[in-house]
């Protein structure tokens, strides 16, 4: 009876041993796969990290040019002592972000800022320019009604000039007449932080209401007007600059994470392969051993 049942057992334990080869096998290659697939990662996030280094080096230079415009511009608003006027509740929130993302929570922390104000009374009389895909994304789902305008093609490249005066054409050209508003943006401070701020915005009728605005000689309505559109150039050339050296830290400092978490991921899946191989090539030892063994 023995003898019988031999051959059948023989074949369940050679099944057996069978299955935990190949189970082994597809573990050590999907551990294989991924590891090579973390390194991979790890690669790009370390070029990027250089990358933005190097573009981070470039921005803060920049940004010491651009603060006298946006000092300036607010410092006339402070000096004539510019209001909001009470007959006009209409405002306009500007959005400073970027097309790009993997820097943090640079773009969130300006979205919510606006999403908090659209959340309290009165948001009815607010509208939203988006410069920047992100902020669109973010703000777009629940407060679309509240957007009337979309920036593109931020970010890719270092902002200029030109391109706040391209902007600022295309608030006042937007067709809403509004009496104040702010320029919501990323404040730099230094490599690792960075907080959100803003910055005035006033209609023409409001600077014209403007108590101590005789201070400035001949300001007659066409060097009014003309100076009026420079200063929100001006004002968001200087968030332009100040968002891109904060997104430029933050991306460098996020990719620095990254490839810090990317190789502490390499050592415990290297760790674990090499764990599991032993253990297969242990096992194989031993059914040799045991296969000769029997043999004697």
């Amino acid at each position: 009876m023995l003898g019988r049942l031999a051959p059948g057992v023989c074949t369940q334990v050679t099944m057996v041993v069978n299955n935990q080869q190949t189970r082994n096998m597809a573990t050590l290659k999907a551990i294989s796969i991924r590891l090579k697939s973390v390194k991979n990662i790890q690669k790009i996030t370390q070029s990027m990290k250089m990358v933005s280094a190097a573009k981070y080096t470039r921005a803060e230079r920049d940004l010491k040019a651009a603060r006298p415009y946006g000092e300036g511009a607010v410092l006339f608003y402070e000096r004539a002592e510019v209001a909001q006027p009470e007959d006009e509740p209409k405002q306009l929130y500007i959005a400073m972000t970027s097309d790009r993302g993997l820097c943090g929570a640079v773009h969130t922390g300006v979205s919510k800022v606006i999403r908090n104000r659209l959340n309290e009374p009165g948001a009815e009389n607010i509208k939203v320019i988006c410069v920047g895909d992100k902020s669109r994304g973010i703000l777009q789902r629940l407060y679309g009604k509240h957007i009337i305008s979309v920036a593109n093609e931020i970010g890719r490249l270092p902002p200029t000039f030109l391109d706040a005066a391209r902007l600022a054409d295309a608030v006042l050209s937007s067709g809403y007449d509004f009496g104040s508003g702010k320029i919501i943006f990323n404040k730099f401070k230094s490599v690792v932080s960075y907080a959100q701020a803003d910055l005035p915005l006033f209609s023409r009728k409001a600077v014209e209401a403007a108590p101590k605005l005789a201070v400035y000689d001949s300001l007659d309505s066409d060097v009014l007007q003309s100076y009026m559109e420079f200063s929100l150039a001006s004002m968001l050339f200087y968030a332009l600059k100040e968002g891109a050296c904060s997104e430029q830290s933050s991306r460098m400092t996020a990719m620095d994470n990254a490839s810090k978490n990317a190789g502490e991921m390499i050592e415990k899946l290297t760790l674990t392969f090499n764990r599991t191989r032993q253990a297969v090539i242990t096992r194989e030892l031993i059914e040799i051993i045991s296969g000769a063994a029997a043999l004697e």
